[in-house]
């Protein structure tokens, strides 16, 4: 170990564009512990949590509760270990506490031998509790259905295969019985197994879901009735829901979900246009509080830094569970009260991806690209470094051993020490983005010597099994001077451009980029977003030297940043995303309205003091003393004659990620939105956010005293 981690966050961060910033720089809130100000973290640390859950890749999430513990099971496909398990009490703050297998050695392309299992893997896990007995179901491609048991969620797991199950979601039954349902169309078998998990009733009754569901399933049974939930396949789709009051039907069919993207882009939300129709909420189960509450944990697409999960409250209406609030179901706040779970505890990031290599183990948000070979990787060869031995491989892509992380959204830099010296001829060592196509900075061992290289290639296609593609071929750009032999690479991503910018330091402090901005994507080779590695493979078809990595850091400059502020207290300034009007008092008709500025300059009735009403909630008081009011679907302005504000004037404060802010009515949780281009009375009734946040309920603030 070289510099102490720590110390690392305070060094200069050359980012986009060549600013160098410091993460001490970034907005911080005193009120929230030290991780918590430099790793995202839902929790607000006022009663409030902000989506998304994790500001980074975790996929086709399947949450339950087990008394006032909850656990959460999510995909991880080819990675291992695999199936990441976490736990939580209040399903705001959670900590991940370990996995359900430790490598999915089920042949050899799941070891990157004569073929790869990029994108397939293990899929959508299904995790339950029954009779003190932990469960986690979960379909393989290609290698049928696992079944995995503990009696402890630490494990360790028995596992027992079964015939594969797309999507597939189990229910212990209140008569012992047990009900699977799978596949992703219509009809959708419901099959039984066997007490013992251990195989399907051949003589169970022929059962079906008859309607237009999805895939993905989650099944319940809830107060007696039978609940599915599942979603349309793709982006831009809608979660569905059916009900029965018996397992053999007949079901019933409503849409759970109706286009709620919580701001998420179809594009990278810097180029995004006004029509993008956005990422929306389409895969998650649903759980109850001891309190009466529900909820769903679900995801949605966030383009190249993979899918991400949200929480959201849960309505029961007319007997089926839908997403939202009174007033506005199917669709969700992205900020909200958190749970009321009975707990409650700091704010805590789930995730930090530090790793000095200092101890006996990884750090365990770590993953092997595929079943790594366990006699080439060592944290005790040379105390203190994580070192690398290298395998043969003709590229990166096809490379074993690559250690992977997720990368936090929206801008993250990871850097990490090499050195070099025990590299041999045909090695290749460095930090890459593993993607189809990928990207690399390492060092190159030639016959003529040690060489710099920041490298992009191809070698993947849409997932399928056989051996992968040829690699593409690129010419790779190469830095003028010969590497010193201990160096530090760095890549900064930056997730609402989707463009990655590698660079180098002979020191750890002044960084040169490296090549062009590597242009990131999400694409279905891998299946998930951008993962950052570091490997060394061996290009001379034989195993090589060994590469050893120091101090790894993932620096989020934007963990809290003016998305999580509320100016409180302050008088501001509300401009419209739209078209740059004012919000401002219409004294006269005692009214809202939009007004556009004249020559320049700021109307006097466009500022307002904000009110503090606690849990992230704020009331609008015009420089007249009235305050902004909610009556049906209009915004007034109220004399309240030295009353405190009431619901009709409280607007849960709701930050959207770059700056964007939203103000929640309490009294029909719809949001007040100006008409693009025609100033005028405002309205209460904007059900959510445009994504490109040009469609009037979406406002930037400004400090004015």
């Amino acid at each position: 170990m070289s510099t102490p981690i720590l110390s690392r966050y305070f060094l200069p961060l050359l980012l986009a564009g060549g600013a160098l910033i410091s993460h001490a720089a970034t907005s911080a809130s005193p009120s929230l512990p030290l991780a918590a100000n430099r790793h995202w973290t839902a929790d607000n640390g006022n009663g409030t949590y902000s989506n998304p859950l994790f500001f980074e890749e975790f996929e086709d999430p399947d949450v339950i509760r087990v008394g006032e513990d909850y656990y959460l099971a999510g995909t991880t496909m080819h990675m291992n270990p695999a199936v990441q398990i976490m736990h939580s009490k209040d399903l705001v703050n959670w900590e991940l506490v370990g996995y359900c297998a430790d490598a999915l050695d089920l042949g050899p392309a799941y070891r990157l031998e004569g073929g790869n299992i990029y994108g397939r893997g293990i899929w959508a896990p299904c995790i339950r509790y029954h009779k003190g007995m932990f469960y986690i179901f979960s379909n393989i491609n290609g290698a049928g259905l696992l079944v995995y048991r503990s009696k402890t969620i630490t494990g360790p797991w028995e596992r027992n295969q079964l015939p594969g199950r797309h999507d597939m979601s189990v229910l212990f039954d209140d008569d012992g019985k047990v009900y699977i349902i799978s596949g992703g169309g219509s009809p959708y078998p419901i099959e039984e197994l066997a007490p013992d998990l251990r195989s399907f009733k051949a003589d169970a009754p022929k059962r079906a879901l008859v309607g237009r569901m999805g895939e993905g399933h989650h099944l319940y049974k809830i107060k007696g009735k039978y609940v599915d939930v599942s979603a349309i396949p793709g982006g831009p789709v809608d979660q569905m829901v059916a009900i029965a009051d018996s397992i053999d039907g007949p079901w019933k069919v409503e849409r759970m979900v109706q286009g709620e993207s919580l701001g998420v882009t179809a594009s990278a939300p810097l180029r995004a246009q006004p029509n993008d129709r956005g990422l929306w909420l389409h895969q998650g189960g649903i759980v109850d509080t001891p309190s009466g509450e529900w909820w769903s944990i679900i995801m949605s697409d966030h383009g190249s830094a993979g899918r991400m999960v949200s929480l959201v409250p849960v309505t029961w209406d007319n007997g089926f569970p839908l997403i939202g609030l009174p007033g506005n179901l199917r669709k969700a706040p992205n900020t909200w009260l958190k749970p009321n779970t009975g707990h409650t505890q700091a704010p805590k990031p789930a995730f930090i991806h530090d790793d000095n290599f200092g101890g006996p183990k990884l750090n365990p948000h770590a993953q092997w690209n595929h079943v790594p070979d366990q006699s080439k990787w060592s944290l005790t060869e040379k105390p203190g470094v994580l070192r690398l031995h290298s395998l043969p491989a003709s590229d990166f892509y096809s490379a074993r051993n690559s250690l992977c992380h997720r990368p936090p959204g929206p801008e993250s830099i990871i850097t990490v020490e090499l050195d070099t010296a025990g590299l041999a001829l045909g090695d290749t060592a460095g930090l890459a983005l593993l993607s189809s196509p990928y990207a690399w900075i390492g060092v190159v061992k030639t016959p003529e010597g040690d060489a710099l290289q920041m490298f992009t290639g191809g070698g993947g296609r849409r997932r399928g099994p056989g051996p992968a593609a040829p690699a593409t071929v690129n010419a790779p750009t190469i830095s003028p001077t010969a590497p010193p032999r201990h160096l530090w690479l760095r890549v900064h991503c930056n997730f609402d451009a989707d463009e990655a910018i590698f660079s180098w330091s002979a020191d750890g402090r002044q960084f040169t980029p490296l090549g062009n901005p590597f242009a990131m994507t999400f694409q279905l080779s891998t299946f998930q977003g951008v993962r950052p590695a570091l490997f060394n493979y061996n290009t001379a078809g034989q195993p090589g030297g060994y590469a050893d990595f120091d101090n790894y850091t993932c620096v989020e400059p934007r963990a809290r940043g003016i998305e999580r502020e509320i100016p409180m207290g302050k008088t501001i300034l509300l401009t419209s995303g739209a078209d740059g009007t004012y919000l401002a008092a219409d004294r006269q008709n005692n009214a809202l309205v939009s007004v556009a500025a004249e020559a320049g300059a700021v109307p006097q009735n466009a500022k307002f003091q904000l009110i503090d009403l606690g849990r992230g909630r704020v009331a609008l008081k015009a420089g007249n003393g009235q305050f902004a009011s909610v009556a049906g679907e209009s915004a007034v302005l109220k004399d309240l004659a030295g009353k405190n504000p009431g619901d009709a004037e409280s607007f849960q404060w709701i930050n959207l990620m770059r700056g964007d802010t939203m103000l929640m009515s309490l009294v029909n949780h719809r949001y007040l939105a100006t008409k693009p281009n025609e100033p005028g009375p405002v309205t209460v009734s904007a059900t959510g956010p445009r994504p490109a946040r040009k469609g009037g309920e979406c406002f930037k603030w400004k400090v004015v005293e």
